[in-house]
This record gives C-alpha cells, structure tokens and sequence, in this order.
C-alpha cells in the first residue's frame, strides 16, 4: 500500500506503535502488528497458513504471551512463494510458508539483499518427491516424459514443481532447457494453457495437479515420487524478527504444532475447513492432507530434508536463480525446538509418514474407511455406486494416493494393482510376465 509522507505521519502521531513485528516494548499499552505471509491453495501449507488461520491458534498463543503488547495478525494470501520472498526482503513480511525450490530462492535473496531469512520449521512433506506431479490433457497421446521432446511445458520457474521437471527430463534424457519448450507461468495460467491447449503438459505442484484430474481436465504421465528425493514445505522468518520477537516466533510455532496435531486427529474436518477458505473442493484437499495422504505434517526439521535441500541447490544454480546457498546457516531449528520442548521434538524427528493405505470416503461420512488392499477397496466401490464423494489408491510402486477412477491399473494374476502414470505401471509389466492395463470399469467388475 502506497502512503504519502503526511499520511505516514498522522499515522505515527494517532497510535502508539504500529509495525510490522514492531520495536514495542513490554508493558508499554502498543500495537504491534505481525505480519504472515502464506499460500492458501498450496495445501502442504496449511498448518501455517489457511488451517492455523481458520482454527484461530496463532492469535490464541500471542494472547497468551501477557506482556503488555497488544497482537494483530495480518494475514496475507499469495499463489506462490516468490511474492512471499519480495515482501519478506523489504521488511514488510514476518513469518512466510513456502515449498523447498522457494525457501531456497529466499535465503539467497535474503542474504544478497541483506535481510536473511531462516527456515524455523516444516510443514507438509513427502520423502519420495509425490508433492509434485506432471499432467497432460486428458484426450493427449503422451504417455511418458519421452514423449515430451519438442513439446510446451508450463510451470512456475524457481518452483519445486520446476525442480521435479528439470530432474525428470534429465533422467529421461532430455535436455531440460532445450529439449522441451518451457513456459514460465503461474499455476492458474497453466492451468488454463492445458485446458485451451495452448500448452502440451504442465507441472505443478500441489494442489493443481490433483485438482485438474479430480475435475476431470487433466491426467497424470508423471509421478515425481519416481525420482525418491525429498519434497517438502517450510515456514522462514526474517532473521530480525526472530531475534527481537523470540517469544512471538515461539507462538506461531506452537500454534502450527496444534494445527498439526488438529490436522492429523481430524483428517476430514481439516480438509473440510481448508476446502471452506479456499473453494479447493474437499476430496482434493484430502488426496493431499488425509490420514493417507501424499504429504505428512510435522513441525521437526528432519536431516533427510535438510540433505534433499543441499541436494536442490544444484538446480537451481544450473537454472542461474541463484548462487550458492549455505544451507546449514539457513537452517535453524532452535526456534521450534523450544516450543515443542527438546523431548517432543526428538519424538518428532523419529516419526514416520503413515503406511500406504486404500481409503474411500462415503457421502455424509465424517470420517473414510480404510481398506489394507486396492482389491478390497474396488469390491467396496462396486457395491456402494453413487454412494462415495472419492476412493483414493496408493501407487503400487511409489505410494503415491491417487484417486481410483484416475489412477491406471494393472491385472496381475489375480491381483488388482493401481498406478499414477502409465510408464510406471508399464515399468511394472514389463518385470511382470501377463501384467497388463485394464480399464477402471474392468478392474471394478473384477474385484465385485
């Protein structure tokens, strides 16, 4: 917001203070307002964005800290982290949340801009890299990244959804810069490249992808779990603010602790509060958030993706987005550790995403069931048609949860077995001697 001088000045005279993690002092009666920065679409961040906020804890916390100092939150909505890192270097953002390619992009600017930033803590992440899918229409003939040579490519340049692609055509043999058309884009715009065919395929990040196959305007021709490489996202402030409002950073951090713990005790109403503020239909907030789900929540700064984020510097340098990154001084989990406390927070560093699982969700129901199977999931389908909001399936080879009428499947014997993308359930046939793909109306009819 624009203000003239004498405007900024009346403002000064009228209140006592009011700033942005502000230089208030204790008992002195001031305002200080603290600014958070978050992405309300981006699903794997909503324990420090939409959820924390909808769920009212941050302020909760800050009025729990009874030092004198009257709290506001401001709270600001953005589709990416890049506007986030802008905001966060000009002192106007305190604490932002942001995937693992960005929270990168914001140390480096941080640091060249003389206004570092720290990683405090995570948010939702997935250790083979599932947070990250590429798509195509639903009527194309590609199959495989392959069959990207030559092609248009959209996704946000500097993103994690950008990262997967470079590693993938990489793999595939293809020279991510010039073997594909790359088109630099917002998710939305994207989005609708795809649909208007203006774009051959697009890679993104959550909750796009999932969102255009639940919708019916996309599917999958790449999991990016297939590269096995961590995929996470993170809450950064601005290395002032932590130290001259360590209590207040404390805050935030215990109340993304009870948005998590809220997340994963009510997986269904999580979804539904998140999908009430975003306008993200429910059952894709769930593919992403459930019990299930692609990504698993929790606040601990876990070694594998610390490594994974010295691993991404690489590519980024190659993309020239920025240069070299010292990671370990970006990290800093001291802030998080004192807010769970030194014995929660080493449970938290030991804990596993949960087992890979088939669940489907029935109308009205407020919570899903659960099934050990993928045929067992399918014979429960057949005999509840018209009666489900979605069925989801974890990839046979990755664990990746698709939704069941999305995903490829495969007959083996007499096993059923469900793929995100067709070259992964190809790479599983050509090991398995009669494995062959089967329509979804087919593998329903066999399982019932």
């Amino acid at each position: 917001m624009q203000r003239t001088a004498v405007a900024i000045s009346a403002v000064v005279l009228l209140l006592p203070l009011s700033a942005c993690g502000g230089d208030a002092e204790a008992g002195s009666g001031s305002t200080v307002t603290v600014t958070v920065g978050y992405q309300s679409r981006t699903i794997n961040t909503v324990t420090a964005g939409t959820l924390l906020r909808s769920l009212g804890s941050f302020e909760k916390q800050l009025n729990s800290l009874h030092d004198g100092v009257r709290y506001k939150v401001d709270w600001q909505d953005y589709a990416t982290g890049a506007p986030i890192t802008a905001q966060m270097t000009a002192g106007k953002i305190d604490i932002g949340s942001m995937g693992d390619f960005p929270l990168l992009i914001n140390a480096a600017r941080g640091k060249q801009l003389n206004s570092p930033t720290r990683l405090v803590s995570v948010t939702g992440y997935n250790l083979r890299g599932g947070l990250n899918t590429i798509v195509t229409a639903p009527g194309s003939k590609l199959t495989s990244l392959k069959d990207l040579k030559g092609k248009k490519v959209s996704t946000s340049v500097g993103s994690a959804a950008d990262g997967t692609l470079v590693r993938a055509l990489q793999r595939a043999g293809i020279d991510p810069n010039g073997g594909i058309e790359k088109l630099n884009q917002q998710p939305s715009v994207g989005a609708s490249a795809l649909a208007a065919g203006s774009t051959d395929a697009l890679s993104q990040f959550v909750a796009w992808p999932g969102l255009l196959a639940f919708q019916g305007k996309a599917k999958a021709i790449y999991d990016g779990a297939r590269l096995n490489l961590p995929t996470f996202h993170g809450v950064t402030a601005r290395e002032d603010f932590a130290e001259e409002r360590p209590a207040v950073l404390e805050a935030f951090l215990k109340a993304q602790a009870e948005a998590t713990d809220y997340l994963n005790d009510h997986p269904v109403d999580a979804a539904e509060k998140v999908a009430k503020a975003t306008g993200l239909p429910a059952e894709v907030v769930y593919l992403y958030n459930g019990a299930h789900g692609i990504a698993t929540f929790d606040p601990a700064i876990k070694p594998q993706l610390v490594s994974a984020l010295k691993q991404d510097v690489s590519v980024l340098k190659s993309a020239k987005l920025t240069g070299d990154v010292d990671v370990d001084s970006f990290v800093d989990d001291r802030y998080v550790k004192k807010a769970l406390g030194p014995a929660a927070y080493a449970r938290h560093l030991a804990t596993k995403p949960a087992p890979a699982a088939s669940e489907a969700w029935p109308k009205g129901a407020s919570k899903t069931v659960t099934f050990d199977s993928p045929s067992k999931l399918l014979r429960y389908v057949a005999g509840h048609r018209g009666a489900l909001r979605a069925a989801y399936v974890p990839d046979t080879t990755t664990g990746t949860l698709w939704f069941a009428d999305e995903a490829v499947w495969v007959a083996d014997g007499d096993q059923l077995l469900p793929f995100v993308a067709p070259d992964t359930a190809q790479a599983y046939i050509a090991g398995h001697g009669g494995a062959r793909v089967v329509p979804y109306v087919d593998a329903l009819e066999r399982a019932s």
